[in-house]
């Protein structure tokens, strides 16, 4: 007979870690806050996917049941329509695929074109609004106030309709010898073709990487062995020096193929449209004002004891702001500055009210022929998506460059 006093020790005693259970180890396992947050996603994550499929499925039902067709194969078909400005080939034979196309190269051709004068305007601006020159720094702050509290798709209006208002070709405004100014747009000159020319841009491309490279190499001897080498004077002489000996070796081409009316409107040369030079103006000086005050914000982030002690040091305000300003304010101005170029390529799409034929009104016509609005709308979203990431990627990469590196 059995002690009572032992079976009930032998009850109440914690089992051995060895003997626990399958569900006591699961329920410990779940315990932990990692595993649950784990857990938690990934429920998220297919109630996602399954809301998204359940909507997809909705609406593909919903179109085929007004015998409305879905998918992408249109694509493939001809586009039957005409597109007036495009940098690469394009006839109402083509597909609307290649239509597509053309518009995201004019979208970014437009993009790039405001980017860069934004950025020049920007800083011109931005660095005139903290000027000592108190008639300078106030026209600077009236012109950041004007633009950047008019909407952008009336400064975009507004130039068309000055464009539109000037004269006619038969009337048109000379520029001397750059060209002439008219409601069809701006013509102005531009080398003829010559294979020379063709290698003296490959030559300037060469002193731009030579250039970079003697940078690196004055800022190593500067920093490992305290020497200053005149990168600037080097720098010049290779951009300048490098394509002009490629260009007298090549025949020394200086012909130019000028614009010569003809008819109703000038041939030749190479013309800028109305459409694109109202939109290029608009998102360009829209942007210039908020790239102003970010700049203007970076300057004023350096402490005033640097500039009192460059100027002890006779510092020019020429050097003072290429030596120690602007390295400086970069890592302030850089982060904000990658918002204003994502934002500029989204507004590009205020092309449609001007007639500039870039993604977003390509896209519209698309859209108005094949009744796909879905699929259109899609390839719109993707495509301004990856703009504006690979422009955040690259401004990243950029302002790794240029932080300043903690020792």
């Amino acid at each position: 007979m059995k002690s009572p006093n032992k079976t009930l020790s032998s009850a109440s005693a914690p089992p051995w870690p060895g003997t626990l259970s399958y569900s006591h180890r699961l329920l410990n396992a779940f315990d932990s806050k990692a595993l649950r947050t784990w857990i938690y996603q990934c429920l998220l994550g297919l109630l996602i996917v399954a809301f998204s499929y359940w909507l997809y499925a909705n609406v593909v039902e919903n179109l085929r049941s007004q015998n409305i067709a879905t998918g992408f194969g249109f694509l493939d078909h001809t586009a039957q329509f005409e597109i007036g400005e495009k940098l690469i080939a394009f006839t109402p034979r083509d597909s609307y695929l290649r239509a597509l196309g053309v518009g995201l190269l004019n979208t970014l051709y437009v993009t790039l074109c405001g980017i860069v004068l934004a950025t020049l305007l920007g800083f011109s601006v931005g660095i005139a609004r903290v000027s000592r020159n108190w008639l300078l720094a106030r026209l600077a702050g009236g012109y950041i106030e004007l633009m950047r509290n008019i909407p952008v798709i009336l400064q975009v209006i507004f130039w068309s309709v000055v464009i539109r208002n000037l004269p006619s070709p038969r009337d048109a405004i000379e520029l001397g010898s750059l060209g002439f100014l008219t409601n069809r747009g701006l013509s102005f000159s531009v080398p003829a073709a010559h294979h020379g020319w063709l290698w003296t841009g490959i030559a300037l491309l060469a002193a731009v990487l030579v250039s970079l490279i003697l940078t690196r190499v004055a800022r190593y001897a500067r920093e490992s062995r305290g020497r200053a080498l005149p990168t600037g004077r080097l720098t010049l002489a290779a951009i300048i020096g490098l394509p002009l000996l490629v260009w007298w070796f090549s025949g020394a081409p200086a012909e130019l193929d000028r614009p010569i009316l003809r008819g109703f409107n000038f041939r030749g040369g190479f013309t800028i449209s109305p459409e694109f030079t109202a939109l290029l103006l608009g998102i360009a000086l829209y942007s210039s004002a908020f790239i102003a005050e970010i700049v203007r914000a970076g300057i004023q982030s350096i402490p005033k004891g640097q500039l009192e002690a460059a100027r002890a040091l006779s510092f020019s305000p020429w050097h003072m702001m290429r030596h120690i300003i602007i390295p400086q304010a970069m890592r302030v101005i850089v982060p904000p500055l990658t918002s204003q170029y994502v934002s500029l390529s989204k507004n590009s799409s205020i092309a449609v009210v001007v007639g500039y034929p870039e993604l977003a009104n390509i896209s519209n016509t698309l859209m108005n022929q094949t009744g796909q609005a879905l699929e259109v709308i899609a390839i719109m979203m993707v495509v301004y998506l990856t703009v504006s990431i690979v422009t955040s990627l690259l401004m990243n990469l950029f302002n790794r460059v240029v932080a300043i590196k903690e020792r």
